[in-house]
């Protein structure tokens, strides 16, 4: 005898036997417009489920992470990555705008982690230094200067700035056009959504960051 698991038409005969039920309690119009709304329901079910948990579709409102972004893009973020290792240097991330960030109305911003927890960052001639060691930033444009002039956050030899334990120093790709730890310090992990791994939007600029 056939087990149902192995029964190549069992799902076929559920469907009917399904339909058969739906048609018994509601018609044959009612047993149809009833499936549609169970796959609607299902499928508004697992969008939400996915969004919450795994993940979610970003806009980029400015020029903050340019070349990398451009203004326009749209993102996927990776909610569960951190749930499954550290936060690595490099990593592009979505997080809660911080409190003292009260000048914008955008609920999340988007950044490239630069310090990790108990490092000191400093400035020096345009560059950025990670415990006394100048970091290899790639991923800038070649002649990309990074100052503090302007910012509260100087980060000089002299007075480096030390990133607390469970927190993070971010910065943007757009050193001369960006708000990040220069001016609002470093952020806590716990504010971050997830890390943003490839462009979707627009077509023409679709691949992995």
């Amino acid at each position: 005898m056939t087990s149902p698991a192995a029964d190549p038409i069992a799902p076929i005969r559920a469907r009917r036997t399904r339909r058969r039920r739906l048609e018994k309690w509601f018609g044959p119009r009612g047993a149809g417009v009833v499936e549609w709304v169970i796959v609607i329901v299902g499928a508004i079910v697992l969008a939400l489920v996915v969004k919450l948990f795994l993940l979610q579709a970003f806009y980029i409102p400015s020029l903050s992470m340019y070349p990398t972004l451009h203004e326009g893009d749209r993102v996927l973020v990776n909610k569960l990555s951190y749930r499954l290792h550290d936060v690595n240097r490099g990593d592009v991330i979505v997080f809660e705008r911080p409190a003292s960030e009260t000048s914008s109305n955008i609920p999340d911003l988007i950044k490239r982690v630069v310090g990790l927890p108990g490092e000191s960052i400093t400035f020096v001639d345009g560059s950025v230094y990670v415990d006394g060691s100048r970091l290899n930033e790639s991923y800038l444009p070649d002649g990309t200067v990074t100052s503090s002039a302007n910012a509260p956050n100087k980060c000089t030899v002299e007075a480096p700035c030390v990133v607390p334990k469970g927190q993070v120093w971010v910065m943007g790709d757009n050193r001369g056009d960006s708000k990040d730890s220069r001016y609002f310090g470093p952020i806590e992990q716990s504010s971050i959504v997830g890390r943003a791994f490839v462009t979707v939007w627009p077509l023409g600029r679709f691949g992995l960051l």
